[in-house]
């Protein structure tokens, strides 16, 4: 199963020169943790980095810094790891793992933002698998008590 098939299309995103207030406040209005930042290539949006709520906290609240005068340039992440819309699950949480990263934008073949691929969307999805594997076992030792009569 591609990736793109499982992951959210939905992103919320920056640009480098938005100050890391109206990042946060983002964040708050679409109740996320992470803001995918990009450029604007002749209408393609283009992932160059990442910004999360441990950003904010860490380079901008405790330092007790102006959140309004410091950019998202200033503090996103630079070495940006995506994936492309073509990824496999098992490739993608093998890349997720070998990085150490809980957020993956998923990109196209030209590079432009498709998703974004979090920890918290897989669990849930594996869980769900989980289950459904769960009610099979079930549900064929059920089968086989009736076939044993």
């Amino acid at each position: 199963m591609p990736i793109s098939e499982i992951c959210s299309r939905e992103v919320v995103y920056a640009q480098r020169n938005n100050s890391t207030l109206e990042a946060a406040k983002l964040m708050r209005r679409h109740h996320v943790g992470d803001l995918v930042v990009v450029d604007d290539n002749e209408g393609v949006k283009v992932p160059v980095g990442i910004i999360t709520d441990r950003d904010l906290v860490v380079e901008i609240m405790a330092p007790e810094l102006d959140a309004s005068a410091i950019t998202v340039g200033d503090i996103m992440t630079p070495e940006l790891a995506v994936v492309k819309d073509d990824a496999g699950l098992y490739e993608s949480i093998q890349y997720m793992r070998a990085i150490g990263v809980r957020r993956l934008p998923v990109v196209s073949s030209s590079g432009g933002l498709v998703g974004i691929l979090t920890l918290d969307d897989m669990l849930e999805l594996l869980a769900e698998e989980m289950s459904t594997l769960a009610k099979l076992v079930k549900h064929e030792q059920k089968k086989e008590t009736i076939n044993r009569r």
